[in-house]
């Protein structure tokens, strides 16, 4: 059994075609998407048509529910308030009504077992879509914010698009990196991969490739608000 896990795509639909390309020649059985689909980049409607399409269990992350209600202060750098919630209207504007309702609606957890593997995912953390735990932190810490809210052999999250895979007693904590946004330095779409078989487990991340000058070209063609910006970001995976 493969299963993928992706994660943050934000509106870049243009690496998720090449992540789902290579999630299918990697003869996943399962998809599962742990948030952060449109905001921030420039085919939110398009990227959220495709996770759709998926027909599959998703969950919702922070920039999901900027989408449905805004950003607020406190949750952003003061002098970047403004902006976000410019780029959220943008957002919203190319969206349907039916769409934001199915933002809103959208859980915060998967908790499933294959073949007697336990897997807990969630966005950021099991009670925070917004928390951020990163991949220095130390064990205590992942123990406490991770781990703590469900008994499980695996966790997989997401949120802070550096992609990592860690082992602490006897379990194993894996971070998906980004899709759309990859924070890392590295300018490839990042997904994570889960192998089970006959109770054996096997875990990875794959870095793909995509066509990162379209996706600038098209953040100008589409008049996006902070289109400079997001396009460096997608030039260097830095921010």
């Amino acid at each position: 059994m493969k299963i993928a896990f992706i994660s943050d795509i934000h509106g870049n639909a243009i690496a998720l075609d090449a992540v789902l390309e290579d999630i299918e020649q990697q003869g996943v059985d399962k998809i599962y998407v742990l948030g952060d689909i449109c905001y921030r980049g420039p085919e939110p409607k398009r990227s959220l048509d495709l996770v759709r399409s998926l027909h599959t269990e998703v969950i919702k992350g922070n920039a999901d529910e900027w989408v449905v209600r805004g950003v607020r202060e406190g949750e952003v750098p003061e002098k970047a308030l403004e902006l976000m919630n410019l780029e959220r209207q943008w957002i919203v504007e190319l969206l349907e009504p039916s769409d934001i309702d199915y933002l809103a609606s959208l859980p915060a957890q998967i908790n499933t077992t294959i073949e007697d593997i336990e897997i807990s995912a969630f966005h950021a953390t099991p009670t925070s879509l917004f928390d951020i735990v990163l991949p220095n932190a130390d064990d205590q810490q992942i123990e406490n914010r991770l781990m703590n809210a469900n008994e499980a052999q695996v966790y997989v999250y997401a949120h802070i698009h550096r992609p990592y895979i860690r082992f602490l007693n006897g379990k194993v904590i894996m971070n998906i990196g980004s899709v759309g946004l990859p924070f890392d330095g590295l300018t490839k779409s990042s997904y994570g991969l889960i192998e089970i078989e006959d109770g054996h487990l096997k875990t990875s991340i794959r870095r793909v490739t995509y066509d990162l000058e379209s996706v600038v070209a098209l953040y100008h063609e589409v008049n996006y608000p902070n289109a400079e910006m997001m396009s460096k970001v997608i030039k260097t995976a830095k921010i």
